[in-house]
């Protein structure tokens, strides 16, 4: 006997499909722009299979050296650039953020095809969900996708932020973080070292709802350099607790533990570099000299002041201070990893908890990165709609775009489609 009412089973049918297909979409930050400017940024990359550094840095087309010092990686081990990385190791990856049509992006990494490569492949498993498969296809529009033949080069666009380098005020980078499983917001806070409301405000978040697949920029609290604009390395910021080479890799920088005070010293890489003597002086790059007298602490210091036409710029200066200062609260370098601990590989973000107080003890997270205390949460921002606004950004508050999530989710989603239209088909026999 068929059903009397078809109608009410096809409308159940249809929400349901709805509602699966609402499964299938991530949110991402997008930080409208206007200018051609650029920015240091960073990707939240998790190694889908043991690489060497270099083939890390490959996909990225990123420098090998400057991205183990962004995880505060030793770059004087032996043979460190061919030192194999495990699988599942979160690592910090430092790109350059530009402006294309209209928002912040990076389009300069490439990658070639393999024989079992699809466009879900190379998205969810290759860069690990920082892009999706409809991304890298509009990416690639003058390129017939539909047969992918071995060494089609590709371009991979990534997603970055600038928000004009600061947060709250205060000298900032930011980071892609692609939300896991068991990620809450508190347990993303606490690990970068921020609040929920900051992260929720950076993102234009009405709520701080979150789910895998989502993209979001995480501020990190960092130190920023004021060489003159004529130096190459302008601009020049480092989050807190990381390290970062500069100067033809002459010379390393840190942002100090816990401050935004940033230290140059001459890098351990054995490599032909210009004088780094301050002038009148016998002291070099990042020596400092304090005596403590009845009329206070009479500090001297030869400080980095950028690189210009192939000379590095240092000053000499000299101050009088209530006291000594103690000796620079630097992030320990470590060896390479060889294994991921399982506590940062397993166990989810703690439950949501009230921030931990400012003077609280510094969080050691993933890679053994030392991370400073959170910041202060920032004021309120414009809520955000789904469409890209005309004007660029005056600050932290981007748009929410929604892409496709990992293709590991389209095969669960067909399959309870497939479900529901069996039940679907009960109904009407």
């Amino acid at each position: 006997m068929k059903n009397k009412n078809p109608e009410k089973p096809l409308f159940l049918f249809l929400i349901l499909a709805s509602s699966l297909a609402s499964m299938a979409t991530a949110k991402s930050t997008i930080e409208p722009c206007s200018t051609k400017d650029t920015c240091n940024s960073l990707l939240g990359y998790t190694l889908y299979t043991d690489l060497k550094v270099t083939e890390v840095a490959s996909l990225f087309q990123v420098d090998p050296v400057s991205m183990l010092l962004s995880n505060s990686i030793d770059i004087s081990y032996p043979d460190v650039e061919n030192h194999l990385l495990p699988a599942k190791l979160f690592l910090k990856i430092p790109i350059t953020c530009s402006c294309v049509d209209g928002i912040r992006k990076s389009l300069s990494t490439h990658y070639k095809t393999r024989t079992t490569d699809t466009l879900g492949s190379i998205a969810d498993s290759v860069y690990g969900g920082l892009v999706s498969p409809e991304q890298i296809q509009v990416a690639n529009s003058d390129t017939d996708l539909s047969v992918l033949d071995v060494g089609t080069k590709l371009v991979i666009p990534l997603p970055c932020a600038c928000f004009n380098g600061t947060d709250d005020s205060l000298p900032a980078l930011y980071l892609s973080y692609v939300v896991r499983d068991i990620d809450t917001m508190a347990g993303i806070a606490k690990r970068f070292s921020t609040s929920v409301s900051d992260l929720t405000n950076v993102n234009a978040m009405g709520a701080p709802d979150i789910n895998p697949g989502d993209i979001l920029a995480v501020p990190l609290l960092a130190c920023s350099s004021n060489f003159p604009k004529y130096a190459t390395d302008y601009g020049l910021i480092i989050p807190n607790g990381s390290y970062a080479l500069t100067a033809g890799h002459c010379v390393q920088c840190s942002c100090v533990l816990g401050s935004r005070s940033m230290y140059c010293e001459p890098a351990s890489l054995a490599v032909s570099c210009s004088s780094m003597q301050c002038r009148n002086s016998n002291f070099m790059l990042g020596n400092i000299s304090s005596q403590q007298s009845s009329s206070g602490c009479k500090l001297t210091t030869c400080s980095y002041n950028g690189f210009v036409s192939g000379t590095i710029l240092t000053t000499l200066s000299m101050s009088l201070q209530p006291r000594c200062p103690g000796p620079q609260q630097l992030a320990p370098l470590i060896a390479p990893p060889d294994n991921v601990p399982k506590e940062l590989m397993y166990v989810p973000s703690p439950s949501p908890s009230p921030s931990p107080p400012p003077d609280s003890d510094d969080d050691v997270v993933g890679g053994g990165i030392i991370i400073a205390p959170a910041a202060s949460p920032r004021g309120l921002t414009v809520p955000s709609s789904s469409s890209i606004p005309g004007n660029p950004a005056n600050g932290p508050g981007g748009s929410i775009s929604f892409a496709s999530c990992p293709s590991s989710y389209y095969s669960f989603i067909a399959f309870l489609i497939s479900i529901a239209s069996c039940f679907f088909v009960v109904f009407l026999v």
